[in-house]
């Protein structure tokens, strides 16, 4: 039986650049003290994002960027960004975008303030 061999880690850089225009300096430094650690990356993209996936590639952009400013990754952000650029998203949709994590992040803050919201009920019986 013959194990599939993976790509290097310079050719999953290359893969990168090409998509994206430019490799976020984590992962670049990321493979100069371990060359697995994007390859496992890499794995659990594909496993997030699957060739022939329901969701088409400007749409799983949006979604990554929407994720990556939810969850305040600046190198995420950037990389998106980039990728927006590459795909040719239009301004329109990557707008919409950012309001939709904007609005997810004001109705969280919504939601974690309850306990406050609890206390001033009560203080007001």
């Amino acid at each position: 039986m013959t194990i599939p061999t993976m790509p290097s880690a310079q050719d999953l850089l290359a893969k990168m650049r090409a998509g994206m225009g430019r490799v976020p300096a984590a992962i670049e430094k990321s493979t100069i003290v371990d060359d697995g650690l994007i390859q496992e990356h890499m794995r659990s993209r594909l496993y997030a994002m699957p060739e022939g996936g329901a969701l088409d590639e400007q749409t799983r952009t949006l979604i990554y960027l929407a994720a990556a400013l939810a969850g305040s990754s600046p190198a995420c952000v950037r990389a998106m960004a980039d990728k927006v650029v590459q795909q040719g998203i239009p301004k329109a949709k990557v707008l919409e975008t950012v309001h939709i994590a904007r609005f997810a992040m004001a109705t969280k803050i919504i939601g974690d303030a309850e306990p406050v919201f609890d206390v001033l009920i009560g203080a007001q019986r």
